[in-house]
């Protein structure tokens, strides 16, 4: 699969149900499995454009991903988890076409794309809710839980989290407050649900949402994840209310790509440098997509 065989989103949403089983077929051949933690050495590429929460606004995640397909010899394209559930009315069955696309972005360039889980992604393990993506699939392609449950294990694929060697850790709400029984990073090697939802269900102590998965995390707790795990930056998702707010010195960053919580922040991407070192978030460019702001027709 390549960049320019990619079938978007609208066509996605028109599959016929076997045309939708070879996709996946093609699919489950072709999208990578990653370690629970990966890394991006340092001057490998350029840089990363990476995208926050997108939740079934594949409207945004096309804008997002068309500045990583315009050179993506030379960057990486990370999205920071919850690409299924809540679509925006204009979207239609919007969870099953942007993870669909997002998943053959991933098989086209498995070498540099690095879609990390979230806490939607991560529902087989501690249960969600809203959780649209079953019955999106159903309105699509009739009552086949298999179509689901392949999506789901394909979205399973990914990261939970990503450390690059400009020194940024990408997750999609926080990192282990405590280190394992072996050091960083094998901690994720073996991970029990303690542990995952610190990472896709982590909060901070200055946000607004506190949903009472795990402990927030203040700035003591992240300076001392950040020295063991040898970072100088955390890029998230999950909370709305602080997108492209930095905080703790500019040593957090939290990012949405999605229409349905502009109102908190926009709609925005961070092109992270790979190809040299980072100290905090003033380091990185923050873009606002062309997104912001509309609304589009509604898809047949």
């Amino acid at each position: 699969m390549r960049g320019s065989d990619l079938i978007g989103p609208e066509d996605l949403l028109k599959l016929e149900p076997e045309e939708a089983d070879q996709l996946l077929d093609r699919l489950e051949a072709r999208v990578p499995v990653h370690p629970a933690l990966d890394h991006i050495p340092l001057g490998v590429l350029t840089e990363a454009t990476v995208f926050g929460d997108t939740h079934g606004d594949w409207r945004c995640t096309l804008a997002a991903a068309g500045e990583f397909l315009e050179q993506p010899e030379r960057r990486a394209f990370i999205g920071l988890g919850d690409y299924i559930d809540r679509p925006p009315l204009d979207c239609g069955q919007g969870s099953v076409a942007n993870a669909l696309y997002l998943l053959q972005v991933a098989a086209a360039f498995p070498d540099r794309v690095f879609l990390v889980q979230g806490n939607h992604e991560t529902h087989r393990r501690i249960a969600i809710l809203p959780h649209s993506l079953p019955e999106e699939v159903d309105q699509l392609w009739g009552p086949v839980e298999s179509r689901y449950v392949r999506i789901l294990h394909l979205l399973e694929r990914g990261p939970l989290a990503v450390t690059t060697g400009s020194g940024a850790y990408l997750s999609h709400g926080g990192f282990p407050l405590e280190p394992g029984p072996e050091p960083f990073p094998t901690e994720f090697r073996s991970i029990d649900d303690a542990r995952l939802a610190e990472i896709v269900w982590g909060e901070t102590s200055v946000g607004r949402s506190h949903r009472g998965f795990v402990q927030p995390y203040d700035e003591p707790a992240l300076e001392r994840f950040l020295a063991r795990s040898g970072t100088r930056l955390v890029l998230r998702g999950h909370d709305p209310d602080l997108t492209g707010r930095p905080i703790f010195h500019a040593r957090c960053l939290t990012l949405h790509t999605c229409r349905i919580y502009e109102r908190f922040g926009g709609v925005i991407v961070a092109h992270l440098p790979l190809d040299r070192t980072v100290s905090s978030s003033l380091d990185l460019r923050v873009d606002h997509l062309e997104t912001e702001g509309k609304a589009f027709e509604p898809v047949d």
